[in-house]
C-alpha cells in the first residue's frame, strides 16, 4: 500500500506523463497537418520568399506627393546634377560638379538598376574600408570620391544640405529591401578577366557598331533637347567626361559596367548582350582617349599593394609596365599579387 506521500508522487508523475504524451500527440498532429497543407497548397509557404524575390525598388515619381522635401531635393540633385549642383546651377556657390554629367548617367534608373552600382541598400554598407585612402570610409566620402573624379568637380561638406539630401534619397530607396535581395544590388556585373590585352581595333569596331549611335562618333554624347547642360547620353571621353582618377577609367571596372548595361535599354546584368571579351575591348578603346586629369594621383592608395591591377597611373607595388596596367593582360598581375602578397584581386 502507498502512503499519502507516495500517492501524491504517483499522481504527480502520472499528470506529467499525461501532459508530455498530450504535447507529443499535438506535435504529431500539427506536423501531419502541415505536411498535408504543404502538399495541397504549397504556395502558402512560398509567398514570403516569392514576394521578396519579386521585390522592386521604389520609383520616386510614383511617391512624389508623399516623400519629404529633403528626399525630393536629393532626387533633384542626382537626376539633374548640372542644373542642381553643376556648371549651370543658378547660384555660383552651388556649382560643385565640374562637368555636365548627371549622377544617373552611371547609376541608372534613378540609382536602382542592378549592375549599375545601385544605391539600393547602400546606406547599410557604410562605413567600409576604402583602399584608395587606406582607412574606413563613410558614405559621404564615397560620394565625394564621385564628385571629384566621375564628376570632375570638388567635394561637398559632409554636413552640407546637398550631401544630406542625397543620402536621404539613398536611405529612402533602402528602407524596405528584403534581406535576401541585398546582395543583388551591389556593384556591377561579374566579369571573367580575359587572358589577353585589350584589342583597340576590335574595340573601335564595336564602338562604331554598338555605341556611336548614342554616344557619338567622337565620344561626345548627346544633349537633351532644349535643356541647358544635361545629356541624354553622356560623353565617354573628352573634356566633359569623367577624369582619369575615376573608377570608370579602369578598364576592368568599365568593362563590368558595359557588360551589364550596354547597349542601353537592351542589355541587363542578368542578360548581357556583349561577351566579356567584347566589353573588355570596348572599355579599353573608350579609355584610350584623352580626358581631364586629377591632381596628385600618386597619393591614391597609400598602400600600393591594394591598388586595383587596372589602375592606369602609378606608382604600383610591382614592376609591370604602365601599358599593361592600362590595357592588360591582367591575369599575370593578378597572379603576382596572389603569390607574392597573398592578396586576391578581381580588378
Amino acid at each position: 500500500m502507498y502512503n499519502d506521500h507516495g500517492q501524491i508522487e504517483f499522481y504527480s508523475l502520472a499528470r506529467k506523463l499525461f501532459y508530455l504524451f498530450s504535447a507529443f500527440l499535438l506535435l504529431i498532429i500539427a506536423l501531419s497537418s502541415t505536411v498535408l497543407l504543404l502538399r495541397s497548397n504549397p504556395e502558402l509557404f512560398t509567398t514570403a520568399t516569392t514576394s521578396a524575390e519579386n521585390w522592386n525598388p521604389k520609383n520616386i515619381e510614383e511617391y512624389e506627393g508623399t516623400v519629404s522635401d529633403q528626399i525630393k531635393e536629393g532626387y533633384f540633385l542626382i537626376s539633374q546634377s548640372p542644373d542642381a549642383m553643376g556648371p549651370t546651377a543658378k547660384n555660383i556657390k552651388h556649382r560643385f560638379t565640374g562637368n555636365n554629367l548627371t549622377c544617373t548617367n552611371c547609376h541608372l534608373d534613378r540609382g536602382t538598376r542592378i549592375g549599375a552600382a545601385p544605391w539600393v541598400g547602400i546606406t547599410e554598407r557604410f562605413p567600409q574600408f576604402d583602399g584608395r585612402s587606406n582607412k574606413q570610409g563613410s558614405l559621404e566620402s564615397r560620394i565625394n570620391g564621385c564628385m571629384e573624379r566621375s564628376m570632375n568637380g570638388k567635394k561637398l561638406a559632409d554636413d552640407s544640405r546637398q550631401m544630406k539630401a542625397m543620402i536621404a534619397y539613398m536611405g529612402w530607396l533602402s528602407e524596405d529591401i528584403p534581406e535576401i535581395r541585398k546582395k543583388d544590388f551591389e556593384g556591377f556585373a561579374k566579369l571573367q578577366i580575359p587572358d589577353t590585352a585589350v584589342d583597340l581595333n576590335k574595340g573601335a569596331l564595336l564602338y562604331t557598331q554598338q555605341c556611336a549611335v548614342c554616344h557619338g562618333a567622337n565620344g561626345q554624347g548627346q544633349r537633351l533637347p532644349n535643356q541647358s547642360g544635361r545629356y541624354q547620353y553622356p560623353p565617354v571621353w573628352g573634356s566633359d567626361s569623367y577624369n582619369n582618377g575615376a573608377g570608370m577609367h579602369r578598364v576592368l571596372t568599365a568593362a563590368q559596367f558595359i557588360k551589364g548595361n550596354m547597349p542601353f535599354g537592351i542589355a541587363t546584368a542578368a542578360n548581357p548582350v556583349l561577351t566579356d571579351e567584347e566589353a573588355f575591348n570596348l572599355a579599353g578603346y573608350i579609355n584610350s582617349f584623352d580626358r581631364p586629369t586629377i591632381s596628385n594621383p600618386q597619393l591614391d592608395y597609400p598602400n600600393k599593394k591594394l591598388k586595383p591591377v587596372s589602375t592606369p597611373y602609378g606608382p604600383w607595388a610591382d614592376t609591370f609596365p604602365p601599358i599593361q596596367h592600362k590595357y592588360g593582360p591582367f591575369p599575370p598581375i593578378v597572379a603576382y599579387y596572389r603569390d607574392r602578397y597573398k592578396i586576391s584581386k578581381t580588378k
